[in-house]
């Protein structure tokens, strides 16, 4: 099996042995097949592409072809332990929503999204252009991407909402962590990975 992004291999330290798990949006699975052989989860990948959806399970994934848009009103309350969204949040109708019924279904949440408050996305509206970055790889015409946020934007939400930030991580272009993404996460961070609870 190859090795996990950076940002992937992140989240599965913050993943207890054993735990049932949701992963919504799950891509091709490789983030489920990682933890089910070295954790023993147990869980789903829900996922809307056909192509990835046959790319799990090749991998062996337990997978569920859905519309995250749709909700998760299939799953019952605390069903799971931990419920994961990496990189799909900022193209979701309600990303609100879809956060509050996270935390329904998983008694622990982590999701994952790009900062639109990087230094390279405020560079490029300087410029007078929508931004291309490594983590905004697509052009304003052809991305998926509807509601974008900064780290400060969705901190000031979880605040709103009372959904306790438990652990947090910001990472670099690289998806690794540095000291500017560190001190200065606004500017800094490219991409944002955040554990909630509700209070």
């Amino acid at each position: 099996m190859s090795a996990l992004r950076p940002d992937l291999a992140l989240i599965s330290e913050w993943i207890e042995p054993g735990q049932r798990l949701l992963d919504l949006g799950c891509g091709d699975g490789a983030l489920l097949a990682h933890l089910a052989e070295h954790k023993q989860v147990r869980g789903y990948g829900l996922e809307i592409d056909a192509d990835n959806v046959a790319a799990c399970i090749a991998r062996g994934v337990k997978v569920i072809q859905a519309d995250l848009d749709e909700g998760l009103s299939d799953f019952g309350d605390a069903a799971f332990d931990v419920v994961v969204m990496t990189q799909a949040l900022q193209a979701l109708q309600r990303p609100d929503e879809a956060v509050k019924e996270m935390l329904r279904v998983g008694k622990t949440v982590i999701v994952t999204f790009p900062n639109f408050g990087h230094w390279r996305v405020r560079w490029a509206l300087l410029r007078g252009a929508m931004p291309v970055t490594p983590s905004l790889p697509e052009q304003w015409f052809n991305t998926p991407n509807i509601h974008l946020c900064t780290v400060k934007d969705f901190e000031a939400l979880c605040a709103q909402r009372r959904w306790k930030i438990t652990d947090r991580a910001l990472l670099n272009h690289a998806r690794e962590g540095g000291l500017l993404s560190w001190a200065f996460p606004n500017l800094f961070a490219e991409v944002a990975v955040f554990e909630l609870r509700s209070i």
